[in-house]
């Protein structure tokens, strides 16, 4: 077993070896230019090394950024806290790695007293010092890889690499290809744990037992797939399988035209991580309700409260009550914090003749849980909503791009998104991004969409498809039933109307317009004098 393992391109081999020197003089072991045939043995002596290593060292240059395996390698060591990163020529770092302290090296790296490698040298030395302190009863090979003991619990995922079917060079260039893609993608939710290209590859080709695989690499959930032609177009099938109990969770096929091959990956990609993250979620939440809640963790916490219908009271109040436990139990875990402001600018919107004393409760939570977790997108998305109540629009419109910029597959952040621009004055755009939401993630059914999409077609005067979406929302809120009532008022409709204005009297007997409007953050005062106007349209007080 080496004391440090070396992740670096091939190119920039010159320019890293005068960094081995270094630590060998040291004298630590490394592992970084081995004598080894190529191929799966290959990628078998690497996921030992990585396994087995005190320390992970990681040069990032403008090369081995573009590299799957050096990324790969270096979320590995993150989620096992021994990573210790370095850079040449100010090289743009990947976004799962930028929270990470990393070294900024020039070219003269052969000088072992100079600041930045003797910064190295101390970073390095007290991981080994750390591993050598606890490895005397250690076995020789680790076969589980947990995340540092402040970071939340996350579940972990193992992709098997794709299968291609036909024995097509250039389709088994696009298995590898759709493989690491969905690798790449899944690290970008900080929910889970992806074990490494190199634990996942060393099972190519090779007939498995998932529940043994799931046991190798300690993975909860286990992704396979295939590739097969048929006819001028390409099929791929792809399985999301628990691998506790070896029950499939989820499976899918995508039949597209095989012309171009490569031009539908990221399409397919998309659609498949989006997909796949929210059926590991909702088999998680099913597992987390069959336990006691003073068992749950705090990640099953904030499983089980986001699983609840905050529309209705008791939901939220569970919810909320599940999110402060999550914060007991882990008061550094940026996702609770944003959930809970989410609850309270809810409870904020629902109370509509109280103060802003919860929406300023709520951008204090969302400050905090982006101060907490800097890479979480959700906790950007909040954050930008929060903004968003309190008038902040072009904060609003900062965190919001932060926020897919961070994870472009998450189908909450695109949902969000829509929100926003509806506010914004952009409802025609709003609907670009809802329908975007639903297209990565079929599954994507939280009643806040449709209220939203609806509340957005009702802005560009298009009441019909708006009532529509409305019809889909449970259970029915006051929201929804004012918002219907000015639709049927706009439609001539008198009657529906007015039954939806007495259901929002009786649901909200403090209701008025006045208050109604003051919870309603438009940007365009055009569209917040049509809302108005189309409640005042189906008789509810002024």
């Amino acid at each position: 077993m080496a004391d440090v393992f070396v992740s670096y391109c091939r190119r920039d081999k010159a320019r890293v070896q005068p960094l081995v020197a270094a630590i060998e003089d040291m004298g630590w072991s490394v592992w970084w230019d081995p004598a080894i045939v190529p191929g799966q043995e290959f990628d078998r002596q690497i996921d030992i090394e990585l396994r087995q290593a005190a320390a992970v060292l990681v040069v990032w240059t403008p090369e081995s950024v573009a590299s799957r395996w050096v990324r790969g390698e270096a979320r590995e060591a993150a989620d096992r806290d021994i990573l210790v990163p370095v850079r040449f020529e100010n090289a743009q770092l990947p976004i799962d790695v930028r929270a990470f302290h990393t070294i900024d090296l020039d070219n003269d790296t052969r000088d072992p007293r100079s600041p930045q490698v003797r910064e190295l040298l101390d970073a390095l030395g007290t991981l080994v010092d750390r591993q050598h302190a606890v490895t005397s009863d250690r076995p020789a090979i680790a076969t589980t890889t947990r995340p540092h003991a402040s970071a939340p619990e996350r579940v972990a995922v193992c992709v098997l690499p794709f299968t291609s079917i036909g024995g097509d060079a250039t389709q088994d260039a696009f298995s590898d290809g759709i493989t690491e893609d969905i690798l790449t993608e899944l690290s970008r939710w900080r929910l889970l744990a992806v074990r490494s290209r190199a634990s996942s590859f060393r099972y190519r080709g090779m007939a498995v037992d998932v529940q043994q695989v799931a046991r190798d690499l300690a993975a909860h959930f286990v992704v396979e797939g295939s590739v097969r032609r048929v006819g001028a177009r390409v099929r791929i099938t792809v399985q999301l399988i628990d691998g506790v109990s070896g029950n499939h969770v989820w499976a899918e096929k995508f039949d597209r035209d095989a012309t171009d091959l490569f031009a539908v990956q990221d399409e397919v990609v998309r659609r498949i991580v989006s997909t796949l993250v929210g059926r590991m979620q909702v088999s998680d939440i099913e597992s987390s309700r069959r336990k006691p809640s003073a068992n749950l963790a705090a990640y099953q916490c904030v499983l089980s409260g986001n699983a609840l219908s905050w529309d209705d009271p008791e939901g939220g109040a569970a919810a909320k009550r599940l999110f402060e436990h999550a914060i007991e139990l882990d008061p550094d875990y940026g996702m609770p914090h944003a959930l809970l402001a989410a609850i309270h600018f809810g409870r904020w919107r629902d109370e509509i003749e109280g103060s802003d004393g919860a929406l300023d409760e709520a951008l204090a939570f969302a400050r905090r849980a982006v101060e907490l977790d800097s890479n979480e997108s959700t906790c950007f998305s909040i954050l930008a909503l929060a903004c968003m109540y309190q008038r902040h629009f072009d904060l609003t419109r900062q965190y919001a791009r932060r926020a897919v910029e961070l994870n472009p597959n998450n189908q909450w952040n695109q949902a969000d998104m829509g929100l926003m621009l509806m506010y914004l004055g952009q409802s025609a755009e709003a609907l670009e991004w809802f329908g975007r939401a639903r297209e990565i993630d079929p599954f994507f059914e939280a009643p806040w969409y449709f209220r939203a999409a609806g509340q957005a077609l009702m802005n560009l005067h298009r009441y019909h498809e708006a009532l529509a979406m409305f019809e889909q929302v449970t259970p029915r809120a006051f929201r929804v039933a004012a918002l219907q009532a000015g639709c049927h008022a706009r439609l001539g409709d008198t009657a529906r109307a007015s039954e939806c204005a007495a259901t929002v009297m009786a649901l909200k007997p403090e209701f008025t317009i006045a208050r109604f409007m003051s919870r309603e953050p438009f940007k365009d005062p055009g569209d917040a004098v049509h809302l108005a106007e189309s409640l005042r349209m189906a008789g509810l007080p002024e």
